[in-house]
């Protein structure tokens, strides 16, 4: 059973950074998801992809898989880099 640790990125059609600072642990699929021949949608037995767990800092949810044996692996947050841009340079 294989997880991954992210910190919540900023959803893209917010301007506020609320609920950014905290990290989720997700299970990775265990198996392959396949279509249903009815209505199109894809399905799979593994019921752990399901499982999202939320915690406060990276420490908590290294900590917690650790406890229950479970390999995580932790994905560094990417460096946030702004593009300073006046309204004078629409015009160049």
């Amino acid at each position: 059973m294989a997880a991954r640790i992210y910190q919540i990125p900023k959803n893209a059609m917010q301007s506020g950074r609320a609920r950014t600072d905290s990290w989720m642990l997700e299970f990775e699929q265990s198996e392959a998801r396949w279509p249903d021949p009815l209505m199109g949608w894809t399905g799979s037995s593994d019921t752990q992809s399901q499982v999202r767990l939320t915690f406060p800092d990276k420490d908590a949810a290294k900590a917690y898989a650790e406890k229950y044996g479970i390999a995580a692996r932790v994905y560094a947050t990417p460096p946030k880099t702004l593009k300073i841009q006046a309204y004078a340079d629409n015009f160049r």
